[in-house]
């Protein structure tokens, strides 16, 4: 076969530093949108942003030449960057948290993923990031060493 093919989408997940609710609700959209952007313009495809004031989930399709660590770290710098430099006075030096989530997801769920990515900030209204964190990881079968999983 002379032709490179690949259709990987990923489900993304990481927090704010510490969990803090850093980002205000009414900026959300606008930081989501961001997000989406670098992703497309990494050739990395976003399907779905969402998240809430403390995380966010994203939903995209890895391109066949990107490394996923790399995708993840330019995400987060370069999205610290712009919230510090756009609204270092609101966020008082925005972080993302070091690790990540990184879950595979079958062509056949990618509906009920966004419809989840969607439905975030009412289904925090009952569930902490971190218990949807660890029923993520239990899904997939990945052990959180609970000692660092929560710098």
């Amino acid at each position: 076969m002379s032709q490179s093919l690949s259709k990987i989408y990923v489900h993304l997940v990481f927090s704010t530093k510490g969990r803090t609710d850093t980002i205000p609700k009414q900026h959300l959209a606008e930081v989501h949108a961001y997000v989406a952007e670098i992703f497309n313009n990494h050739g990395c495809p976003a399907i779905q942003v969402g998240g809430t004031a403390n995380h966010i989930h994203i939903l995209f399709l890895l391109g066949k030449t990107t490394d996923l660590s790399e995708i993840v770290r330019t995400v987060k710098s370069s999205t610290s960057r712009w919230i510090n430099e756009k609204n270092g006075s609101l966020y008082h030096h925005f972080f993302w948290q070091d690790g990540y989530g990184a879950f595979s997801v079958s062509n056949s769920h990618v509906d009920a993923v966004v419809a989840y990515i969607k439905g975030q900030e009412e289904h925090h209204k009952k569930v902490s990031f971190q218990d949807e964190f660890r029923k993520i990881c239990q899904l997939y079968d990945v052990h959180i060493d609970e000692r660092y999983a929560w710098d």
